[in-house]
């Protein structure tokens, strides 16, 4: 029954008008997207004709753990870039070097070409370059829509002298407001308007943190693993979302271990293992990478393993033996 509510209070549609997320203008726009890396090779640090984030040279290291060693890496803009790699790959301490939430050791990256070292996350994002987060930020002590208005810039409220006069700001605070309610009616929230964001459902927050984002207007939007912990019944509507970001003309960069999702959305995928970018291309190009499936199934996964009865028991009696010799003598007396 939890999963029938969540799924009558997203709203799903029962169709998607022919110009909407899932119509034929989407399909244009993808195919349209996916034109892009006609000419792009696919290897790691591939160029490409016109990106929006580059990053060179970045690593983290953690004591003697290396989290991260990026030589070189390109999101072009206007299409929807997937991040995959096995867990502990590096992908989440990446997007928090790339967005200012951590500092790297060493290395360049740039958004619309300004150089992005030692520039603080809420300057990032005031650039036009937000991101959410895997285990989703909402504020649940205040309403949804108080929570999407967090996330206007600019707001002159926010500043001590001008907060005292009401009339200063109140116009813009309004402005605000309105554009919230259309983005709550857009990710179908708006009869949680009132609600505290605590009360909400995981595949909730997931959709408030992501129309919350928009708020900023931002012209990259970096979502951690949006699909982790929702319900299966807002799975299509997350998906319709992240869709309608490339069809307004954004670029989205988002890590997911969903595959399936990242099949059916992803212009472009680039595969982190070890910290390091292994692979770079189509998302049927890269399932099918030895160099994808060595990093999620290990080196030796298509080796055949000998599974006879004679051989379990000869393994098994060795194993006896082995430990027969580690015990000290003295166990063997009564």
């Amino acid at each position: 029954m939890a999963a029938d509510n969540e799924f009558e209070d997203a709203g799903m549609p029962g169709a998607t008008p022919a110009n909407g997320p899932g119509g034929h203008g989407a399909t244009a726009i993808r195919s349209s997207a996916a034109h892009m890396f006609t000419d792009v090779a696919h290897e790691p640090g591939a160029s490409k004709p016109d990106p929006i984030l580059v990053a060179t040279g970045v690593t983290r290291t953690f004591g003697g753990l290396t989290a991260v060693d990026v030589d070189h890496v390109e999101i072009q803009r206007g299409a929807i870039t997937a991040l995959i790699g096995p867990n502990g790959a590096g992908k989440t301490t990446f997007f928090n070097l790339l967005t200012g939430f951590d500092k790297p050791d060493s290395g360049n990256w740039s958004f619309r070409g300004n150089d992005l070292a030692r520039v603080p996350a809420y300057k990032v994002a005031r650039m036009g370059m937000v991101r959410t987060f895997q285990l989703t930020k909402v504020l649940s002590k205040l309403t949804v829509i108080e929570n999407m208005r967090t996330g206007a810039t600019g707001q002159s409220g926010e500043r001590l002298l001008k907060a005292m006069f009401p009339f200063l700001w109140r116009s813009q605070e309004e402005a605000n407001t309105r554009k919230a309610d259309e983005l709550l009616e857009r990710f179908l929230l708006i009869k949680k308007r009132e609600d505290f964001a605590g009360s909400l459902s995981g595949g909730q927050r997931k959709l408030l943190e992501m129309a919350r984002a928009l708020m900023a207007d931002p012209e990259l939007v970096m979502l951690d693993e949006p699909m982790a912990g929702v319900n299966p019944a807002l799975k299509q509507s997350l998906l319709g979302h992240v869709k309608s970001l490339r069809d307004e003309g954004r670029t989205v960069l988002f890590v997911e271990h969903d595959m399936d999702m990242v099949r059916d959305i992803s212009d472009w995928v680039v595969v982190m293992a070890q910290g390091r970018i292994i692979a770079e291309g189509p998302p049927h190009s890269v399932m099918s990478d030895p160099r994808v499936i060595d990093a999620y199934l290990g080196a030796h996964h298509d080796v055949a393993l000998d599974l006879t009865e004679d051989t379990i028991l000869a393994e098994a009696e060795h194993e006896l033996a082995a430990q027969r010799d580690e015990e000290p003598k003295g166990n063997h007396h009564a």
